[in-house]
Order: structure tokens, then C-alpha cells, then sequence
């Protein structure tokens, strides 16, 4: 078996053209996959920002709400009805709305404003700079040190800027777990300080912020917001919530997922007819090994070997030449959204061997049906 199969190689490497070309065609589609479903799970993974970097484990809203762009606010009595509830160790509202902010230079920039409860301050990011009880001083604001930190400046600790007519103060800097999706900076303040600063609806609280008692408590809590008209859910199913509305309901994922597909499809149509190709070149020395003794499984098992050679040299060449498109992009593009996962890795392994199986397959089918007597002959 290893002379047969050390044949099969030196027989897939001495053709460079065609093992280029079988090898380039799968890089090429592993690196299209890659790249597409790896920015498609980036921008996923932005679009979630703020829950990530909250923490919070149960979410109340609004049974409109999609995402944390589009919050709408709830009356007083929710959050008092939720802070009754048993199960509930405590509650706090939380204040997210867009504002635009004047610096320095007289340049305005859009941003996000994050409120926090100003009894607890749950939901507050770890510090790079500064101490988070500065927040309560005067005009105090938190800002997040992310990917789109330096479109306020690179503010530090002092920096002062106007919001609505109201002067504000960067008395920290702030490490999060994600930066946000559509390139607008965040910053931090109390809830009083940020429904005062900037101007809202009669309603204010976008959001409550539950920790429950127990796990086993969630179910209960969930029920009993749904019996008030509203909707209770965990980190991780309203994470869900915002992915399946941005693939679905906003065009982008879908447009990324289908240039997935068609990657796919340009690898396997490139792979199997070039492998197709490959095994015509070479049907007089199948032939001759079917001549001299080789029986129809070793010569199942050369195409094999050769196709799954080619698949994961390939796969390899692809997520490598990925990998380092993503470092190179974000040395200059901070703000990149593509994230290699191993999820990514593996929709990429199961194309590949897709494409493989359909490549050897189409080599098998031609392969068994030579006959020893028409090389020969010819």
C-alpha cells in the first residue's frame, strides 16, 4: 500500500501545471469561504457589542426590539413590577441611545451613550485609565478605548468635549471584550447624567438589567414579563436575536452567506474538472498499472490519496493566506470586522471535503472503467 500510494504522489507532483492548478483552485475557494464567513461572524459578533460587553444575564425590552440600536423605551412601572418578581436578585434600567458629540477642533462626531445605574453601575467596563467612582463627578464620562477610540481624538483622562450643549469630561478609559459595528464610539456615564444630557421620549429605559437568583429562576422571570406584555431573555438568546435580524432582515448576512455558496461553487467546478482533466492526461499509466497487476481498489485508493492531498494542501494555503489578509487588513483598517472561528474553520473543512469527495468520485468513475487492452491497443 505505501509503494501505491508514494506512486500516487510522485504521479500528482510531476504534472506541476495540473497539481498548481487543482491546488490553487481549492486555496482560492478555502480563502473566499474563510474570509466571508469569518466577517459574517464579525459583524455578528459588533452587532452584539453591547451585550457582550454589559455582561447583564437577562434582558428585558421591548417585544419590538431586534437589536440594541432600536430600543424602545418601557415605563417606570416595568422595571418595579420585574424588581417584585421572585427570582430576582436585583434589577436596574439601562439608558442606550445615540448622541453627537462636539470636540475640540470644532469637528462633530456621532457616538453611542451608554447609562448606567447610578446606584450600582452594573454593566461597568474594566478600566485602562482612571477610577470608575470619577464617573459621579461632574459631567464625568468613561470612553472606550476600542477601534474606533481615535475618531474622538485619542482622549485621555481631562479631555473635555460638548454633548447637546452640555460640557463633558473623559475621567477614564475603558478595555472592552468587542468594539461596535458601525464605527461609532462609546462612551459610559450614569443613567441620570445621560437621560439629562440628551433628549429622549417620555419613556427612558431602553433596557433592564436582570441577575438572577438561580438559573432555574430565568424561566419564571421570563414568564412573568411576558404576562406584562414584554419580553425576557438571556445574553445568549438575545445575542441570537440580534444575528438571526442582521442575516435576515437587513440583507447583509445573507449576501455574505450566498458569496459563501458561490465560493464553494467555484472551487468544486474548478477542482473536479481540473481532477477530471488530470486523470485523462494519466489513463495510460492507470491502464498500465491495471496491465501489470494492480487490482481496482489500489487504484481506488492512488485517486483518493491524490484528492485528499490536494483538498487539504489547499485548505491550508487558504486559511493561512486568509489569516494573514486579516492581520494585514487590520494593521491599517483597526476597525476590521472579520473573525476566524472554529466554526469557520470547520464550514471550510466540510466544503473542502465535499469538493474532494466530488473530485475523486468523478476520478474513480473514469478510473475503473479503463481497460488494459484499449491503452494498449492504442
Amino acid at each position: 500500500m505505501q509503494g501505491i500510494l508514494t506512486l500516487a504522489f510522485k504521479l500528482l507532483v510531476n504534472d506541476r501545471a495540473k497539481f498548481q492548478a487543482l491546488v490553487g483552485g481549492i486555496t482560492f475557494a478555502t480563502f473566499l469561504i474563510v474570509q466571508m464567513t469569518s466577517l459574517f461572524v464579525g459583524i455578528l459578533t459588533r452587532a452584539s457589542s453591547t451585550v457582550i460587553n454589559i455582561g447583564a444575564k437577562v434582558w428585558v425590552m421591548d417585544p419590538a426590539v431586534n437589536s440594541v440600536l432600536n430600543s424602545i423605551g418601557m415605563p417606570d412601572y416595568v422595571i418595579d413590577f420585574v424588581r417584585s418578581t421572585d427570582g430576582v436578585r436585583y434589577a436596574v434600567p439601562l439608558y442606550s441611545a445615540g448622541a453627537l458629540v462636539k470636540l475640540r477642533d470644532g469637528t462633530f462626531q456621532p457616538v453611542t451613550v451608554i447609562g448606567l445605574d447610578d446606584a450600582t453601575l452594573y454593566g461597568r467596563p474594566a478600566l485602562e485609565q482612571g477610577q470608575i467612582e470619577d464617573i459621579y463627578s461632574e459631567n464625568g464620562f468613561v470612553v472606550v478605548h476600542d477601534a474606533e477610540f481615535d475618531k474622538l481624538g485619542n482622549p485621555s483622562i481631562g479631555t473635555e468635549f460638548e454633548l447637546n450643549d452640555h460640557r463633558a469630561v473623559i475621567v477614564g478609559v475603558a478595555a472592552v471584550a468587542s468594539s461596535g459595528l458601525f464605527g461609532i464610539p462609546t462612551l459610559y456615564t450614569t443613567y441620570n447624567r445621560a437621560v439629562q444630557y440628551i433628549p429622549s421620549t417620555r419613556f427612558t429605559t431602553a433596557f433592564i438589567l436582570v441577575d438572577p437568583k438561580t438559573a432555574a429562576d430565568i424561566p419564571h422571570i421570563k414568564a412573568q414579563v411576558a404576562s406584562l406584555g414584554y419580553r425576557a431573555l438571556t445574553a445568549d438568546e438575545f445575542v441570537s436575536r440580534i444575528g438571526h435580524w442582521y442575516t435576515f432582515q437587513t440583507g447583509g448576512g445573507m449576501n455574505m452567506l450566498m458569496m459563501a455558496v458561490i465560493s464553494f461553487i467555484v472551487g468544486l467546478s474548478i477542482s473536479g474538472q481540473t481532477f477530471y482533466t488530470f486523470i485523462l492526461e494519466n489513463e495510460e499509466k492507470f491502464g498500465a498499472l491495471k496491465a501489470i497487476g494492480a487490482k481496482g481498489r489500489e487504484l481506488v485508493y492512488m485517486i483518493l490519496f491524490q484528492a485528499t492531498f490536494t483538498a487539504f494542501t489547499g485548505l491550508g494555503l487558504g486559511i493561512g493566506l486568509c489569516t494573514l489578509m486579516i492581520f494585514l487588513a487590520r494593521l491599517r483598517l483597526p476597525d476590521y470586522a472579520a473573525m476566524i472561528t472554529l466554526t469557520n474553520l470547520l464550514v471550510a473543512l466540510v466544503m473542502v471535503i465535499i469538493i474532494a469527495g466530488v473530485s475523486s468520485y468523478v476520478g474513480v468513475r473514469r478510473v475503473l472503467r479503463i481497460e488494459p487492452f484499449d491503452i494498449f491497443r492504442g
